[in-house]
């Protein structure tokens, strides 16, 4: 397959033109649809309590995530601390709440990701990237200048604004967004954010028309395209089937989608009674079944 569409944005300037965009937002941030509009140039904080410099707990090969990600080598992954959203069940609160890691200058987080390419990794996978994206496009330029060729993965809560995802247009190869609720609600009371089902639609709209369904080469490796992710809440809390029915009939059949079966009650879960057990399997395979129902076919076999 062609080589990640990055290089000829970096190749004409183009990348970083957008990058200093993407960093003039700093200035009132409105990066995600919170819109803070706090200066995070001069190191004040909003919902995300993330200043003028990135913050990265983690980085290495993983394993963990979807098959067409890891391939044979791993996914080259790379957590930055803390959200956007403040999910009371997190299964990564320490990094997401808790704000564990330290923080990285452009030409250490570059460092890093010509080193997942090094070790073998398929992708660059930048896992909570929203509150940072100007200083990951930054880091790309520097990564790019030192050889890096390998797919941009973007995976995001999918709390996300359309306006800020045209800016990674050419830039972001796979994307790769969470659909949590179907109910502003729900997301309200469990993740502390009015708008998610409102925001998220046209966010994964804006996603699909860049990069389509996803597309996976030869060798069973994800190369362009959307993946999208969705966990199954206890008693019907993530509102499964409005999920479905809108990337069925709204975005397209040929989606990619990981219907996840894991959540545990972590964090705060326990003490909120709607979501404080496991998912059973009943109430997993009702979820299946409506996928198939509505023609959906690939990521949850």
């Amino acid at each position: 397959m062609a080589n990640p569409s990055y290089l000829k944005l970096y190749a004409s300037g183009e990348i970083r033109r957008r990058a200093s965009m993407l960093w003039e937002r700093l200035h009132s941030c409105t990066l995600c649809p919170r819109e803070c509009a706090v200066d995070r140039l001069a190191n004040r904080v909003g919902v995300c309590r993330t200043g003028h410099v990135a913050s990265v707990s983690s980085y290495g090969p993983h394993y963990g995530e979807e098959p067409p990600l890891v391939g044979s080598r791993g996914s080259g992954t790379i957590f930055f601390s803390s959200c956007n959203l403040w999910c009371l069940y997190c299964q990564n609160y320490d990094v997401s709440h808790l704000k564990q890691g330290s923080t990285i200058a452009s030409y250490r987080l570059a460092k890093i990701m010509i080193h997942l390419q090094d070790t073998g990794c398929h992708n660059i996978n930048l896992v909570t990237p929203t509150h940072v994206v100007p200083h990951i496009v930054k880091s790309l330029i520097l990564a790019i200048g030192e050889g890096l060729h390998i797919p941009i993965v973007y995976n995001t809560s999918g709390y996300e604004s359309p306006e800020i995802l045209r800016l990674l247009d050419g830039i972001v190869d796979i994307y790769m967004p969470d659909v949590k609720y179907s109910d502003d609600g729900c997301a309200r009371k469990f993740s502390g954010v009015r708008d998610y089902w409102t925001c998220v639609r046209p966010a994964i709209l804006e996603m699909h028309r860049q990069v389509g369904d996803l597309r996976i080469d030869p060798d069973g490796v994800a190369r362009r395209g959307l993946l999208i992710r969705h966990l199954v809440l206890p008693n019907g809390v993530s509102g499964s089937g409005k999920v479905l029915e809108f990337i069925a009939r709204e975005v397209s059949t040929s989606s990619y989608v990981n219907i996840m079966d894991q959540y545990r009650p972590v964090f705060k879960a326990p003490m909120l009674p709607e979501i404080n057990r496991p998912v059973t399997s009943g109430e997993y395979r009702e979820v299946l079944s409506a996928a198939r129902a509505l023609g959906l076919q690939r990521g949850f076999q």
